[in-house]
């Protein structure tokens, strides 16, 4: 199915599929109306009125014609009030739009929304990333060769209006490969995507895209004294993988900057098991954080910004066994700082020490973590939105910038040094866990323990990295969720 940008306006649209997006006033509504052919118009103003449509977010009646040109079938999506008006609600127009063509044979549909900003690039880019994402179907692992099927669509939805903007639809599907990617590798099981499957991708990334790769090998990340990577590791059956992917611009860089991702692809939670009703049956998204920095390296390096990336996961499992780690072990970071363990199910952060090290050693300007870190980020923001830490202001607004450009919702949080008190240790230079209170801000209080200088920011996705409810460009399971900020940021 194509998405293509032409000038043809709806009223005079000719194919067989219409959409129409209209704003919470009734006196706009109206106006719109009046530029319409007298036939089309009349039939909106009966479904206008049969279904008391407002134009209110989230209304999308729809009607089928009989005897009038060529359109078969036509829809309109209230967009709420014009001041409240984003591009996340292009991207929400566009993909129930998209949706509503499911198992359509139609020729052509066509879909006119208006701009965000009078900005018509990002206007088109936001309605073809809802459309590719609302599209997008997993069914890998089902036997049904019918289930397999992505469905059929219109040959092609075509963005009204919105002529000459192929760049901008390219770079839409550009990033989108990096949120699909994203999305299947969260969502396979960790028997498909293990440690050495994350470094096959990352293989796979830097041959199509002239990204240069890294793996080290547990031999090698012995010799840089990764000890709390690798003590997450000791009781798998499964070799560690860090992964190191860079991306380079032909010239010189005009800034260089790490995304670290988590890649625990099981956590078992260790000898501190996960007992049923924990959530252990979820644990193959553990690693959605190194999901994340592969589809964003994916995303880059076919967008090929002016700006040196550094993509870094340390990927293990996190099993029983008897070679496992002990609560009251104590690890060795790479830095060389000691950490007692006292709980072996608090492994990610473990993981993520020994990356930041290396990650600042890249000599990058500025370094960002991402994570399924703690389940009271999702106590304290609930399952929509991903946490923030950060101790620079111009980061913190950075990032938040990108984030409101991709529709992804963070909030930042407090890097309380006081509470750092809670993970002091009597014989370590400090616990992997402390006190229930304040969770998240301890763990990401932890973390910065592994930078020195650098700028840096911990975000903690455990919450939108999957869904139960289909919710717009969202189908149920893997989110895709990051891939478009961490590509915004870098981008900008």
């Amino acid at each position: 199915m194509k998405i293509q940008a032409i000038d043809t306006l709806a009223a005079d649209w000719s194919g067989e599929y219409l959409g129409i997006g209209l704003f919470e006033e009734a006196a706009a509504i109206d106006a719109y109306l009046q530029q319409l052919d007298p036939n089309l118009r009349d039939v909106l103003q009966d479904l206008i009125r049969e279904t008391e449509f407002q134009g209110k977010s989230g209304e999308q009646p729809w009607t089928r014609i009989a005897g009038q040109g060529t359109i078969r079938k036509v829809m309109l999506m209230g967009l709420g009030a014009q001041e409240a008006f984003t591009l996340e609600s292009l991207r929400q127009a566009a993909a129930a739009f998209a949706k509503a063509t499911r198992k359509q044979k139609a020729a052509a549909a066509g879909l006119q929304l208006p701009l965000w900003n009078d900005d018509v690039s990002a206007s088109t880019q936001a309605m073809a990333e809802g459309v590719e994402l609302a599209l997008h179907q997993d069914n890998r692992f089902k036997s049904d060769p019918e289930a397999q099927k992505s469905g059929e669509y219109p040959q092609a939805i075509h963005l009204l209006g919105m002529a000459n903007q192929d760049d901008a639809i390219e770079t839409a599907q550009q990033i989108c490969a990096g949120v699909i990617l994203t999305r299947e590798l969260v969502a396979a099981p960790a028997n498909v995507a293990t440690p050495s499957m994350l470094a096959e991708t990352a293989a796979d990334i830097a041959a199509d895209h002239g990204l240069t790769l890294e793996v080290l090998e547990r031999e090698d990340c012995e010799a840089q004294g990764m000890g709390a990577f690798l003590g997450v590791a000791l009781a798998s059956d499964l070799p560690p993988k860090f992964i190191h992917l860079t991306y380079k611009p032909s010239g010189t860089p005009r800034r260089k900057l790490a995304i670290v991702g988590k890649g625990v692809t099981f956590d078992s939670g260790g000898l501190n098991l996960k007992v049923s009703g924990s959530g252990i049956e979820t644990m193959k998204m553990d690693m959605a954080g190194s999901g994340a920095t592969l589809g964003a390296a994916k995303a880059i390096g076919q967008l090929k910004p002016d700006v040196e990336v550094h993509f870094i996961v340390a990927a293990a499992e996190n099993m029983i066994s008897g070679h496992a780690l002990h609560p009251g072990d104590i690890l060795t970071a790479s830095n060389g700082k000691t950490i007692e363990i006292n709980n072996t199910d608090a492994e990610g952060r473990l993981t993520l020490a020994d990356a930041l090290v290396f990650a600042e050693k890249q000599g990058v300007d500025a370094i960002v973590d991402l994570a399924t870190l703690t389940g009271a980020c999702i106590v304290a923001l609930g399952n929509d939105i991903a946490g923030m830490w950060t101790p620079e202001d111009s980061l913190a607004e950075e990032l938040t910038q990108a984030s409101q450009q991709a529709g992804e919702k963070f909030w930042r949080m407090p890097l309380e040094d006081k509470y750092f008190e809670g993970l002091k240790s009597p014989i370590a230079d400090m616990k992997n866990t402390g006190p229930r209170p304040g969770g998240s801000i301890t763990a990401a209080l932890f973390l910065q323990q592994y930078i020195d200088q650098t700028p840096w920011a911990h975000l903690d996705v455990a919450g939108p990295v999957w869904t139960e409810k289909e919710n717009g460009y969202l189908n149920v399971g893997a989110t895709g969720f990051a891939v478009r900020t961490l590509v915004n940021w870098v981008m900008k």
